[in-house]
């Protein structure tokens, strides 16, 4: 039983051999393809994997063809929009991810640009203050649930929006729940993106939103850069000078932004929510487990394709 780790962008030493021990001790073997550069290179190494792990890597549905043996793939890490869970269906190959895994280091994430947005970017001049500020959480999952109980420790007000999440459990975290989405960002002195991208979610971001928000507003995005309505983004923060934007992926018109806006937005250089030792280490080992709990178990706790 072969196991495969494909990661463009590798793992820390620590959760490769935390990996192969996992693998191993179930009586598999662990191959790796670390830092490829080309599709190709992927098509052959999954030939015959029975199982896959991998970061960002895209799981296309030309990999899932070349993947004759396959029978689960994991995606380290929360966001799954890198597998086409059709394809997987359609040859039967359960598809997984690993919630939780990366949670606090995407939420430490969001409240560093906080502060970050609230200090001009550490530039001259005078910056504020998170506490007193109100924090608007749309989305309250495992990341935004983390960055309402960051926020509050600053002595932020923090309000969260989430229709699937019962107004008491909200609550009874000590955090205010809005009545609408729209009342979450008339609100929100920042406000923390964690909607997932789907096809009800893609460029729902824009300017009916976010013109509701108060003057000095900041939206912060640790989630999926396609929520965004980009155009419009542009054109209200053209409309309103006294908005900010920090996404830790940059939009396709990042270029035309900072000409305009200069310290009013802010991207990270590579999508970096997940990057830390402890996330790093945390999902891949959740990932290996996850495997042999499946291949030996028929454990199917995390499937995405259901």
């Amino acid at each position: 039983m072969k196991v495969l780790v494909a990661t463009e962008k590798p793992f820390a030493k620590k959760a490769v051999d935390g990996i192969r021990s996992i693998v191993e001790q179930a009586g598999m073997t662990l191959s790796l393809l670390e830092n490829y550069t080309s599709t190709e290179q992927l098509l052959e190494a999954v030939a015959d994997a029975d199982a896959l792990i991998v970061r960002s890597d895209k799981v296309t549905r030309q990999v899932i063809q070349a993947a004759k043996r396959l029978k689960i793939v994991v995606r380290a890490g929360a966001g799954y929009d890198n597998l086409d869970l059709e394809a997987c269906s359609e040859k039967n190959i359960v598809a997984m991810n690993t919630p939780g895994q990366n949670s606090n280091a995407v939420a430490e994430l969001a409240i560093g640009m906080m502060i970050y947005m609230a200090r001009k970017q550490f530039q001259p001049g005078t910056g504020t203050e998170l506490r007193g500020k109100a924090l608007g959480v749309h989305a309250y999952g495992n990341v935004g649930r983390l960055v309402a109980g960051l926020a509050k420790g600053f002595g932020m007000e923090v309000y969260a929006y989430d229709p699937f999440i019962p107004a008491s459990v909200i609550q009874a975290e000590g955090v205010h729940v809005a009545s609408s989405v729209e009342d979450l960002y008339s609100r929100s002195d920042y406000l923390s993106l964690h909607i997932p991208a789907n096809d009800q979610t893609k460029g729902s971001i824009g300017k009916a939103l976010l013109s509701l928000m108060p003057k000095g507003a900041c939206l912060v995005n640790t989630a999926r850069k396609e929520v965004i309505n980009e155009p419009e983004l542009e054109a209200i923060m053209a409309e309103r000078k006294d908005l900010k934007y920090a996404t830790d992926v940059a939009p396709d018109n990042m270029e035309a932004l900072r000409a305009q806006f200069d310290t009013r937005v802010y991207a990270t250089n590579k999508k970096m929510g997940a990057q830390t030792e402890e996330a790093n280490v945390n999902a891949g080992l959740a990932a290996a487990r996850q495997i042999v709990a499946f291949i030996q178990n028929g454990d199917r706790t995390f499937q995405l394709n259901k």
